[in-house]
């Protein structure tokens, strides 16, 4: 099977992996921490800000596969301290329209850079009209 693989060049890429991977009509995104990948390096700032920038990469991720946030199923987010949840919340909550995705939150030891907070995505191609 030749996997369909996308890259976003707006998003920054930490490694040897593909941003996201088509599997049928399903389509499923890397984690992506707070990276600006203008610079490749972890943005300064709390929690709140770093759940803004994992999700500006993520919707980069999604538009370069001709998707948007209303395509998202599922969200897992990594937190390195679960006190951080709540504000993780409030930024989240201004991602998605109801009814919002399925989610798991999971408290970790470290994530990548120092980072608070790591998401992925999977997302579903639309149903043709």
């Amino acid at each position: 099977m030749v996997r369909q693989t996308v890259q976003a060049p707006n998003a920054p890429t930490a490694g040897p992996y593909s941003h996201g991977v088509w599997a049928g009509e399903q389509f499923y995104l890397s984690g992506q921490a707070a990276v600006n990948p203008a610079t490749g390096r972890l943005i300064e700032g709390d929690v709140s800000a770093q759940t803004a920038q994992c999700f500006r990469n993520l919707f980069a991720v999604l538009a370069a596969a001709g998707l948007g946030p209303q395509d998202v199923i599922k969200v897992n987010v990594y937190l390195t301290d679960m006190k951080n949840f709540g504000a993780m919340n409030i930024i989240y909550a201004h991602q998605f329209e109801q009814p919002y995705p399925a989610r798991t939150t999971v408290g970790v030891a470290a994530l990548p850079l120092g980072a608070q907070v790591e998401i992925e995505l999977i997302a579903r191609k639309p149903a043709a009209a």
